[in-house]
């Protein structure tokens, strides 16, 4: 038998504990050598289950009355586990909904009057992580009896609810009676898939049942915008989050990937006759990754949160820079960085305060996914924000890119004068790479700090490291930073805009720039 402990942390009600002994009487393995035995649940899986039934004491509500999300690593089982929840939510005995309470004080489960199950990815082979281990699960153990009509694209339930793979486009499941969801890899479920708008569609359904999803996904790319992503990071309320930490340590040391791999795996990690990833072919796969894309093998073998390879930035060391609490105080020299476009992509304005370093974007404007031929950004609102810049600090220059924006750059240097609203071309390979180098080593070096806005942080993560002939001092290559490929919906402009006030500081710095005052009038 799995081993059973305390059900959730201070003593809360949850329908947990029926939920699992459903699943293990009922439920069993799909395939392999023990196909056919009943599905018994590890501890880790056991623990979820508490949590995502955990009650109200007082209203027997669900205390993650939205949903929940696993997030483990490849093969640590999330098809079968969630395949056996989707069963449980659709079978007319399981007792998966609050009933009251008896006569000890327990909670009492019943189940879905009419339930509707959607096993959803944006991609049929996903779907199928989940769809083909429930249909044998059905088919090879007791539930073959209740539930006789099981096929390849549906199972039909007795009363009239249905359990059901979908990977149709958003647009056509606005409006269904859904009961409960499976949101299968939703580490890959993106804007540009049209995964986005699939699980907000897909929620706003449950939420007029009052019905519950469930995300399994491996780590995410945080530079994608993922489903996965935004679930964990959003902090929006009634969503249980589970993820295992591996810890520190370098994939690239045998030893502490070891520990980092037990950690993430768990109970699912081969030790004696338990478990069933073998750790040595976990291994095998992760050195042969190392070569190419280490980051892939963290996120998928060690369930950590990594960017791609060919990231222009470290996300991380990013993130660590953050200090949201910090106010540039007014008066002070400072910098700006201006990248984007009138029409398309984006339009961002960042500023650098000068002696700290830090800096934080005055606006970032982003074209609409479904924006008309005759959408411009609000560029009333733009100069705004600068005007503003200009009555609070003192900038010393304002680096701009004016290929998309001329007629902005012309409003601006007859306004505050050709010297400090400079045209600064990021077309320019040699001083291009020269100023995203010049970042990226401030930001290894930990030189700069900045307000942890997530949408500017989105356009650092987006922004990809792009080959040029330019070499340095040197002789080694040089780079420049770009999206991740024509036309890609994903926006970096931001990431340049921070570069070009970048640029501006560390000229300021060496021309020793201070605001100087005469008269009562501010000279930079």
């Amino acid at each position: 038998m799995p081993w059973r402990g305390p059900e959730v942390p201070g003593e809360v009600p949850t329908l947990g504990g029926l939920v699992v002994e459903w699943i293990e009487a009922h439920c069993v393995i799909p395939d392999g050598i023990h196909a056919g035995e009943p599905f018994l649940l590890t501890r880790e899986m056991a623990d979820f289950v508490a949590q995502f039934y955990a009650l109200d004491a007082a209203t027997g509500r669900f205390l993650h009355f939205r949903g929940g999300q696993l997030v483990r690593p490849q093969k640590w089982g999330k098809g079968p586990f969630s395949a056996a929840l989707a069963i449980a939510e659709a079978h007319h005995e399981a007792p998966v909904l609050f009933d009251g309470w008896d006569a000890q004080g327990e909670p009492v489960g019943r189940p879905w009057p009419t339930p509707w199950v959607q096993i959803t990815a944006v991609s049929e082979d996903q779907t199928d992580n989940v769809f083909r281990a429930l249909v044998p699960m059905i088919e090879l153990g007791p539930l073959t009896e209740s539930v006789p009509d099981t096929g390849e694209s549906r199972v039909n339930l007795p009363g009239g609810g249905r359990i059901e793979p979908v990977t149709a486009s958003a647009r056509s499941r606005l409006g269904q009676r859904v009961t409960f969801c499976i949101n299968d890899e939703t580490h890959s479920w993106t804007a540009e898939n049209g995964g986005r708008r699939l699980a907000d569609n897909q929620r706003r359904n449950l939420a007029g049942m009052g019905g519950r999803w469930l995300e399994t996904t491996n780590a995410w790319d945080p530079a994608e915008g993922s489903v996965a992503q935004q679930t964990a990071e959003s902090g929006e309320p009634g969503v249980y989050r589970d993820r295992t930490d591996p810890g520190a340590g370098s994939v690239f040391n045998k030893r502490e990937r070891r520990q980092m791999m037990r950690r993430a795996y768990g109970d699912s990690l081969v030790r004696g006759r338990r478990g069933w990833v073998d750790p040595d072919r976990i291994d095998g796969e992760i050195e042969a990754l190392l070569g190419r894309d280490p980051a892939q093998a963290e996120r998928f073998f060690l369930n950590r949160i990594r960017s791609e390879a060919d990231a222009a930035f470290d996300l991380d060391k990013w993130r660590g820079l953050a200090v949201p609490t910090w106010v540039p105080p007014a008066g002070s020299l400072i910098t700006i960085g201006v990248d984007g476009a009138r029409f398309q992509d984006s339009l961002a304005v960042v500023a650098c305060h000068v002696d700290e370093g830090f800096l934080w974007p005055l606006g970032i404007w982003t074209r609409p996914e479904h924006a008309g031929d005759d959408y411009e950004h609000p560029l009333d609102e733009v100069d705004a924000v600068m005007r503003d810049a200009f009555e609070q600090w003192h900038p010393w220059r304002v680096y701009i890119d004016p290929q998309k924006i001329g007629g902005l750059v012309d409003t601006w240097r007859g306004r505050w004068g050709e010297r400090r609203v400079h045209h600064w071309t990021t077309n320019r390979a040699r001083p291009m790479a020269y100023a995203v180098r010049a970042f990226r080593d401030a930001l290894a070096g930990a030189d700069l700090c900045h307000d942890g806005d997530e949408l500017l942080t989105l356009h650092v993560a987006n922004a990809r490291r792009w080959r040029t002939n330019v070499k340095d001092e040197e002789g080694r290559p040089m780079m420049l930073i770009g999206k991740d490929r024509p036309g890609s919906p994903r926006k970096m402009d931001g990431a340049v805009a921070c570069v070009l006030a970048w640029e501006a500081r560390g000229d300021a710095v060496a021309a020793d720039a201070r605001p100087r005052r005469r008269g009562g009038l501010v000279f930079v």
